[in-house]
């Protein structure tokens, strides 16, 4: 979403005229981020200001994927440690799963690593030894940056790399450009991969999991990467935009 239809809290497309022809064009959209650390509502809420209504089942959140994914893949009732916010630790606890204690050390089914913005070396510390316990290393995406006022901050992906380094294991990452996020996208569409455009601002993370997945790609230049760096890109990307609206009118 950052890059693409907002910048920070400041929006820099046009909401209704830009959703308006979204619908008259007949796509099904889902904005999907690799942010873990705001719910659902948080977002609906942000668009709503904009002018815009959206339902739930639109916003996808690498946290929301992370949830997915464990409920395919852990028992109930599963102990689960999260490095992360208050809110990615509340949405991976109403499926029935436990989140352990911040303090416990010993024993865990799988550790979830995302953006902390109150990490902490216990933190670290006891997320590398239940993965040396036998916990499984999930983290919800590897984004080393992202955008601030200030510039770039250190992302999830600072955190996963302390975490894998410290544990000896490589971590299942579940967010853009990984399949996960993507297969998830695909069945709330209701289409398959090579029906859809993943539209996003970063070569690394967006045109590199369009392409992995199958889909057609799409790069706007309203955000990250660089009408250079995409015109360098291999495989060549399908469609290169100043922005969504021009995108869509391609």
């Amino acid at each position: 979403m950052d890059g693409v239809i907002w910048k920070d809290a400041e929006p820099i497309i046009d909401f209704p005229k830009t959703f308006e022809l979204i619908n008259w064009l007949g796509l099904k959209v889902i904005l999907a981020t690799n942010n873990a650390t705001k719910g659902v509502e948080e977002y609906l809420s942000k668009i709503k200001n904009f002018g815009v209504t959206l339902e739930s089942w639109q916003i996808l959140t690498s946290s929301l994927a992370t949830k997915d994914y464990l409920l395919k893949n852990l028992q109930p009732e599963s102990q689960i440690y999260v490095v992360g916010t208050d809110s990615l630790r509340r949405l991976l606890g109403k499926d029935g799963f436990k989140i352990a204690d911040v303090g416990e050390y010993r024993s865990a089914d799988a550790v979830v690593v995302a953006l902390d913005p109150n990490i902490t070396y216990e933190k670290l510390t006891n997320a590398a030894l239940l993965i040396r316990n036998g916990a499984r290393f999930i983290a919800t995406n590897a984004d080393k940056t992202f955008p601030s006022p200030k510039g770039l901050l250190p992302g999830a992906g600072a955190i996963v790399s302390a975490v894998r380094e410290a544990s000896g294991t490589e971590p299942i990452i579940i967010g853009k450009p990984y399949s996960s996020m993507y297969e998830v996208a695909f069945h709330r569409l209701g289409l398959a991969a090579h029906q859809v455009m993943g539209i996003g601002d970063r070569l690394e993370t967006d045109i590199l999991g369009a392409q992995q997945s199958g889909c057609l790609s799409g790069l706007v230049l309203s955000g990250v990467s660089t009408e250079k760096a995409a015109a360098e890109w291999k495989p060549a990307i399908d469609i290169i935009s100043a922005d969504l609206m021009s995108l869509l009118n391609a």
